[in-house]
Formats: C-alpha cells, sequence, structure tokens
C-alpha cells in the first residue's frame, strides 16, 4: 500500500527528542524517525500534557481508577503524585490533540506507550501498569485515527 507524499502524522514530541516528559526528560526514538522519513511521513509533534498546560518538569500522574474512558466521559479523575486533580489539564491535552489532528489531515498518531495521555496498548491507573490506553489515545480512537505505541529510546 502507498504512502501519499509527506503525509502527515501526530508524534508524541517526546518520542522527537523533545524534553517534555514528566521528568523534563525526552523518549526520542531513532528507530521511529527512520521509519517516518522511510515512509515519507511529515511528523506532527504534540505533548498533549504541555499543551493541556502541565509544566515540564511536573508531578507524575495516572488515572485515578477505571480506565481513560471513564476519564473523558466524567466518570473518572486524573490525579498527580501529590493527589491534585489534573483532569482538566488531560482533558484540555487530550482535545488538543484531536484538534491537531483535524487541523494537519493525521489520520494517524505515534504516542509514547505507557503514557497516562498517549499510551495506546498500556497505561497507568493507580500506581499500576493496566492494559489500556491513556487519555489522548482514547479521544484519538474514538475519532477514527489509528494509533500505535511506541515505547521510545531505540537507536
Amino acid at each position: 500500500m502507498g504512502h501519499d507524499p509527506e503525509r502527515p502524522v501526530l508524534v508524541s514530541a517526546c518520542l522527537l527528542g523533545k524534553a517534555c516528559r514528566y521528568d523534563g526528560k525526552h523518549n526520542q526514538d531513532r528507530v521511529l524517525e527512520d521509519h517516518l522519513a522511510a515512509e515519507g511521513l511529515r511528523a506532527v509533534p504534540f505533548c498533549p500534557e504541555e499543551h493541556g498546560g502541565l509544566g515540564t518538569p511536573r508531578p507524575a500522574a495516572w488515572i485515578e481508577d477505571q480506565d481513560a474512558g471513564a476519564v473523558l466521559d466524567g466518570e473518572a479523575r486524573m490525579v498527580d503524585e501529590n493527589g491534585r486533580d489534573v483532569t482538566a489539564e488531560f482533558q484540555r491535552g487530550a482535545e488538543g490533540a484531536l484538534e491537531a489532528c483535524r487541523t494537519s489531515g493525521a489520520r494517524q498518531a505515534f504516542l509514547k506507550e505507557r503514557s497516562p495521555s498517549c499510551g495506546v496498548a498500556n497505561t497507568h491507573v493507580g500506581d499500576q501498569v493496566v492494559q489500556g490506553p491513556g487519555v489522548t489515545a482514547a479521544l484519538l480512537q474514538r475519532n477514527g485515527i489509528d494509533c500505535e505505541g511506541v515505547e521510545g529510546r531505540r537507536e
């Protein structure tokens, strides 16, 4: 299957080397960068947590209980390690990611696995890593964006 030249794809900014992780570090993934270049894909870098208004560095956060769908539906909260409710910031970041997809024309996203925002197959609920998407990945998937999880830091 061929690809459009320079087809836009949303990419977690930390995977492209931006120091926007909660701890102020990045997850630059050279394997992903090489894949994007080889496939003629144009990365649209995006960090939902920064877009939502959370600074870098910031306290680690997670879904308090249930899952990302419950957060999006207003039935569960996002809390940080200090117990602060950061649900609004995570929701704003997810909505910003969806808008970035719509504005750029991206129908695919490469997202940082295990992130409470971007995790695709795994995310954090409470103090555990569980199966299921983070808040941003869940919203993108609900809106027909094909999401692929990338662990990060591959050379």
